[in-house]
């Protein structure tokens, strides 16, 4: 009988010590780099950079075609060429603002150079 009564105990304790969660509270925590597989990529027809881009929160502040919170990635093809690939790859990694108005890109930190590279050629793939 006392081994219910102090199971019901931890239980009761364990349950109540949970914090709740605010799914509409703001983070900064960065999500994981998307997990692709660049086999999967090519055989689907898909590049490789745009499954990237695809999988991660790109999309929240870009379109292909249009202004959203940041430049279209047309805008962004328009403006660089296939020399400023490293330093667009930084950009993705680093974060930064001015270059497109007064909003900053949020850092992707835990992106690899490789993988941010691929984003940074397809989106040249753009240019009109």
């Amino acid at each position: 009988m006392n081994r219910i009564i102090l199971g019901c105990a931890l239980l009761a304790i364990v349950s109540c010590s949970k914090k709740e969660i605010d799914p509409n509270a703001d983070s900064n925590v960065m999500l994981e780099e998307p997990v692709v597989s660049v086999v999967d990529s090519a055989a689907a027809g898909q590049h490789a950079g745009l499954a990237l881009i695809e999988g991660g929160d790109c999309l929240t502040c870009h379109k292909m075609d249009a202004k959203l919170v940041g430049p279209s990635y047309q805008e962004v093809a328009d403006k660089y060429t296939e020399a400023d690939v490293d330093m667009l790859a930084n950009k993705i990694i680093d974060g930064g603002a001015g270059n497109w108005g007064e909003i900053p890109m949020t850092p992707h930190s835990g992106m690899s150079k490789e993988n941010a590279k691929k984003m940074v050629e397809y989106i040249l793939t753009l240019k009109r």
